[in-house]
């Protein structure tokens, strides 16, 4: 496809007289859109080249536009090769990406100079924050998936029914409507478990005047989606709606601020005044939101700590919540891309309090 071309292209331009190594998966698909656990991309000024092994070779060759596909046998002396032909002397390697031995083995078996800064990694760090079109529908696909799903396990969530029986039920229900996998461990907890941002799913049973937290997700074509909604069961106590509401208003208010040049600390601020402003200082410990791609957690986070300019293109979550100790806790997500004036969520299902 024509955006893996563009992909490269725009990596090529950054390469200068230095040559770009590639070896994260994700990386190399994004480039190639090729999946391949033991691939390596090779990218300079004029050419790239995509090194697989026998297993990957036929699906490369047939699938692969964007790099020169090469089934390689020796690997080391074919890369070698190339960067002999290309005239390179420098390479730079994905160094948040390597272990230290791989840094090592790298030194040794390749003949020219190997950098050990963060260059590459910025480059497509930066490439990456912003999604084409092509991310963007995919990205729309498996949040409907997600929301096809939880639609379809939404009237199990009863009284006597486990934790689990709803995380089994809505992951098979996800891999049935075309997931390749959820984007993480799905949070599906009850009761006072709620108070916990990130609890694990257990044999614990749903009661009447609980609160029931879904966070979920599922990822189509390498792509994730990220969402999380509070409902009650049966009743919700004044207290109850009464924080559901600031919870609710505190992610509206950061919803309307995203836009183009606003800083994501700045839409942190916004969420986490409001929920402080109105008692429950302490009570919200996390970012407000991340950005969401090929990674359920990339660059930006939407936290008091990143200054990043938000621009046209990015996607990330708002995620405000409020966790109370023995008690409840509440947490309303979307995930949105920043468009031209604001942003758009790709989410469809209703924010508002449901009591079951």
């Amino acid at each position: 496809m024509d955006c893996y071309k563009n992909r490269i292209e725009k990596l090529k331009e950054k390469s200068g007289n230095s040559a770009f190594l590639v070896t994260d998966d994700k990386n190399i698909y994004y480039f190639t859109g090729l999946w391949d656990s033991n691939g390596y991309l090779v990218v300079t000024q004029n050419e790239a080249y995509l090194f697989v092994d026998f297993r990957y070779g036929e699906v490369a060759e047939n699938t692969v536009n964007s790099a020169k596909v090469i089934v390689f046998s020796k690997l080391y002396d074919e890369i070698n090769s190339v960067l002999e032909k290309e005239k390179m002397k420098n390479c730079f390697l994905e160094t948040s990406k390597v272990t230290m031995a791989e840094f090592s083995v790298f030194k040794e078996k390749l003949k020219l100079q190997i950098s050990d800064d963060n260059t590459l990694d910025e480059i497509i760090k930066d490439m990456r924050i912003i999604k084409d079109d092509y991310e963007i529908t995919l990205l729309q696909k498996a949040q409907n998936i997600a929301e096809k799903a939880y639609k379809k396990v939404l009237p199990m969530v009863k009284p006597g029914v486990s934790e689990r029986e709803i995380s089994v039920e809505l992951e098979h229900q996800m891999k049935l409507l075309g997931a390749q996998d959820v984007s993480f461990d799905l949070i599906t907890i009850t009761g006072k478990k709620t108070s916990l941002p990130h609890g694990v799913p257990s044999s614990d049973k749903i009661s009447t005047g609980d609160f029931f937290t879904f966070d979920i997700g599922a990822t189509f074509m390498g792509y994730h989606s990220d969402m999380t909604r509070t409902v009650a069961v049966g009743s919700a106590t004044d207290e109850m709606k009464r924080v559901y509401d600031i919870v609710l208003t505190a992610h509206k208010k950061a919803l309307s601020a995203v836009k183009p040049g606003v800083r994501c600390s700045d839409i942190d601020k916004i969420a986490r005044d409001y929920i402080y402003e109105n008692g429950f200082e302490g009570s919200f410990g996390h970012a407000t939101g991340h950005g969401v791609g090929l990674d359920i957690h990339e660059y930006p986070t939407v936290s008091t700590r990143c200054d990043t300019v938000l621009k046209e293109g990015m996607v990330i979550t708002i995620e405000p919540g409020i966790y109370q100790k023995g008690k409840f806790g509440i947490r309303i997500e979307d995930t949105v891309v920043v468009t031209g004036d604001g942003c758009r969520s790709f989410a469809s299902i209703p924010k508002e309090l449901i009591i079951l």
